[in-house]
């Protein structure tokens, strides 16, 4: 289902309620409305300048800043692979290579069908059970690459 641009302002108008339009709050504002898309939509972005009185560059610098959020639409399942030390040297970078291969996308992409977004992570602090594969907030410790195809099954 498409949304359409006067759907989009009357959610971050909304959502710019719940806070009082507090220029403070800009950051709450935007996971909010992350929450609601997935990522930050140009419109609802441009609305939230609007109504605080706060300069676009602003937003978009805030948006920009922390690594949370995405101006672009991501997939429903969001996948970290960690590639800290402990994981790294466990075979990180093969599975995400093997990641990679089975949902044809890079690190940073997501699926053309909007299913699956690649991210890959410094540490998790998880060093013991690397490598760590994380889908949804879900823990995935000692990951080999012959795991990959069913793991990520369980999320189609």
């Amino acid at each position: 289902m498409r949304i359409t641009a006067k759907q989009l302002k009357q959610k971050a108008k909304s959502i710019l309620d719940n806070y009082q339009r507090d220029q403070g709050m800009l950051v709450s504002i935007l996971q909010d409305i992350q929450a609601e898309y997935n990522y930050l939509p140009k419109e609802a972005v441009v609305e939230v300048s609007q109504a605080l009185g706060a300069p676009l560059s602003q937003v978009y610098s805030v948006a920009t800043f922390f690594k949370a959020f995405s101006l672009e639409p991501r997939g429903r399942h969001l996948i970290n692979v960690c590639l800290g030390t402990a994981c790294h040297v466990r075979g990180a970078v093969r599975v995400l290579e093997a990641i990679e291969r089975e949902l044809d996308i890079k690190s940073s992409r997501t699926t053309k069908d909007l299913k699956f977004t690649l991210e890959t992570v410094n540490c998790v602090g998880a060093c013991a059970l690397g490598p760590i594969v994380i889908i949804d907030g879900e823990y995935h410790g000692q990951m080999k690459t012959d795991k990959v195809k069913a793991l990520l099954e369980n999320y189609t």
